[in-house]
């Protein structure tokens, strides 16, 4: 992998090696080793779990590829990915597009447990991977509660995801892989579902049910700009750090003394409009302009059409509206920008589902 460089202002220039390794090497079980009494389960533990609109980080500063955290505002949406896991006698088996990711994770899992017996993984997602939407931290979660209730569930939900947050990777072109970007939002709406607000850490400090009864429309506006790898790595770590260091207290306060407040009320106008104001500040600002201008257009295009919730999903360029306008008043304003509706669906305000099979 190669030495990326992060500029913190004109005399703070660092070189970060980013070090790849092979699935299984570098666990991080966070002192949550011990005896567990396990139960295996016959049969397939099924999981679903919820999408995410990552909404924004609050403070770029305060994570890294080898610290997970950072703090960040997210939802789960109605669009799923999914684990099948079974119990076997020896070995790991599985079946998804990106091996090495998931047998990290279970490789983590077994150490943590104390499993010395096989499973057999089974994974599917929901086919837009690096527009936003959290593929791979929400098929990382589904996988993650099927390993655990497929063995007796010693983990809690809490749990695991610190482990997740902890040892979360992105695989490599070589076949291995390297730390991620993590703050935690992803795996937390995924699990409880409506909105949620986390501190660093991974900590969960807020969660609400969100949007009950509206609908959420989504729009990926073409861009040639990547939202992976290298590219994701120059953003969050250059001029998004930058950003956050001015305005990390203002997104605080906007969340604190507003999104919260609205949140309560289920005021989705107010909160629009602080979304809205938070996509002109810090980070926000450097992931939209990540794509051009161009994105910004797009989405007070859609503010001055009438809808109260326009924004950004995570690095993008994914666009969220929530709104109760029908499908075809929504695919009609879209159209007049030359976008489409990429996804129709609603928050899921339940998180994610666990179906043990039948005894």
């Amino acid at each position: 992998m190669p030495i990326m460089k992060i500029r913190g202002g004109d005399l703070d220039l660092v070189e970060y090696d980013f070090p790849s390794f092979l699935p299984g090497e570098n666990l991080r079980t966070l002192g949550f080793e011990k005896e567990y009494l396990l139960s295996p389960v016959r049969g397939t533990v099924r999981v679903r779990a919820p999408s995410r609109i990552h909404l924004t980080v609050l403070d770029m500063n305060r994570f890294a590829p080898d610290r997970p955290g950072g703090g960040g505002i997210g939802f789960a949406i109605k669009t799923y990915c999914t684990a099948e896991v079974e119990c076997i006698p020896s070995g790991i088996e599985i079946e998804y597009s990106r091996i090495p990711i998931l047998r990290h994770f279970v490789e983590v899992f077994r150490r943590v447990v104390g499993y010395d017996g096989g499973f057999r993984v089974r994974a599917r997602d929901h086919m837009h991977e690096h527009v936003g939407l959290g593929s791979t931290s929400t098929i990382l979660i589904a996988v993650a509660n099927a390993l655990n209730a497929a063995v007796g569930s010693p983990l809690t939900k809490g749990e695991l995801r610190l482990l997740l947050g902890s040892n979360y990777v992105e695989e490599t072109a070589e076949g291995s892989v390297a730390f991620g970007f993590e703050t935690g939002v992803g795996p937390a709406v995924s699990t409880y579902g409506g909105m949620a607000v986390l501190g660093d850490e991974l900590a969960v400090v807020y969660r609400h049910p969100f949007a009950e009864g509206k609908r959420v429309y989504i729009a990926i506006p073409p861009s040639g700009i990547s939202s992976a790898g290298e590219k994701e790595f120059d953003l969050l770590m250059n001029k998004a750090r930058t950003l956050d260091y001015r305005d990390r207290e203002l997104k605080a306060y906007l969340v604190l003394m507003d999104l919260i407040p609205a949140l309560e009320r289920g005021d989705i106008a107010r909160i629009g409009e602080v979304i809205w104001e938070i996509e002109f500040r810090g980070s926000k600002r450097a992931e939209v302009e990540h794509h051009g201008f161009e994105l910004y257009r797009y989405m007070a295009s859609l503010r001055d059409a009438g809808f109260e919730f326009v924004g950004m999903s995570s690095v993008g360029p994914s666009i969220a509206v929530i709104t109760d306008r029908d499908e075809e008043d929504v695919a009609a304003i879209l159209s007049s920008l030359g976008l489409t509706i990429a996804i129709a669906t609603e928050v899921d305000n339940e998180g994610l589902a666990i179906t043990l099979p039948e005894r």
